[in-house]
């Protein structure tokens, strides 16, 4: 199984802010720890070309994010500052992502331990998304005719505006976000399938709508899935608004991981999401998603 990290990339954040970036070596580690993943089984992530990320984005955008030119209301829309180190790990989240859906295709799967950017939009990030890694990998894909169809199951608690926006247009892709109905982003773009859930919805009923959602996932018939697997549904997630256990998590899990398995789909996960108090609680689940993955895909 290969794996694909980047938190070798850092950046700094004022004390305080809500973006958890200390949850991706904490997760490597963990892997590694747990024995979940072996040390020859996790590959540094290049830093994604602008080729490449410019099939997603306006060249505009890149360039204004790469030079530091960009529009400080964008960055306030992002949510994070500014650096050359952000622009670095951003690429590299990329193409951690790049890499995977490459592996996915020839082992049947592979992960990014990052990534699952779905805010960021074509002429602009927001939602502490700087590039929009699924919507390059899989423009990436269709351009190189790899594929001839993706989906993307986006089970983050915040609905994937950003894929929505940017592969909207596509009859090769099929998007589907399980979200909170009422949390962010507020103003929300149609995915091919959307599942908006009321607050505080638990462990039964959102098993119920995934179960209910995924047949016509499937009936699309994509080559590859890009599964983003945000843990942010947990009921201890502090941007969340759901009520998931551990254990609900690893249910919805399995049954995305089993149901691609069965059907020979290959899978590419990605991590989206996770803001959990303590940060152990959401490396815990994160960790889960790759114990169920390895127990699954082997």
């Amino acid at each position: 199984m290969k794996v694909f990290y980047s938190d070798f990339y850092t950046f700094d954040l004022p004390e305080g802010h809500r973006f958890p970036a200390a949850k991706y070596s904490l997760l490597r580690e963990q892997l590694l720890a747990q024995g979940i993943l072996s040390p020859d089984e996790l590959y540094p992530s290049p830093l994604a070309p602008r080729e490449a990320v410019i099939l997603a984005h306006t060249p505009e955008y890149f360039d204004a994010i790469y030079t530091g030119t960009i529009d400080p209301k964008i960055m306030r829309q992002i949510g994070l500052p500014w650096s050359f180190e952000l622009v670095q790990r951003s690429l590299a989240s990329v193409g951690g992502s790049l890499c995977a859906a490459d592996a996915a295709l020839e082992s049947g799967f592979s992960g990014n331990l990052a990534g699952g950017t779905h805010h960021a939009m074509a002429d602009g990030g927001q939602g502490f998304c700087v590039f929009n890694d699924i919507a390059v990998v899989i423009l990436n894909l269709l351009e190189g005719r790899q594929i001839d169809r993706a989906a993307v199951i986006d089970l983050d608690v915040h609905q994937g505006n950003g894929d929505a926006a940017i592969l909207g247009g596509r009859p090769e892709v099929f998007t589907f976000s399980m979200h909170g109905q009422k949390n962010f982003p507020f103003r929300k773009v149609a995915s091919t399938l959307d599942v908006g859930l009321p607050d505080s919805a638990g462990d039964e009923e959102y098993l119920a709508g995934l179960e209910r959602s995924l047949p016509d996932v499937f009936a699309f018939e994509p080559n590859l899935v890009i599964y983003q697997a945000g843990v942010d549904p947990l009921a201890e997630d502090h941007l969340g608004c759901l009520s998931l256990t551990l254990a609900g998590l690893e249910a919805r899990d399995r049954l995305v991981f089993s149901e691609c398995k069965r059907r020979d789909i290959p899978v590419c996960l990605t991590m989206g999401g996770g803001y959990a108090k303590p940060i152990e609680r959401t490396v815990e689940a994160h960790v889960q998603t790759y114990r169920v993955a390895k127990e699954v895909f082997g």
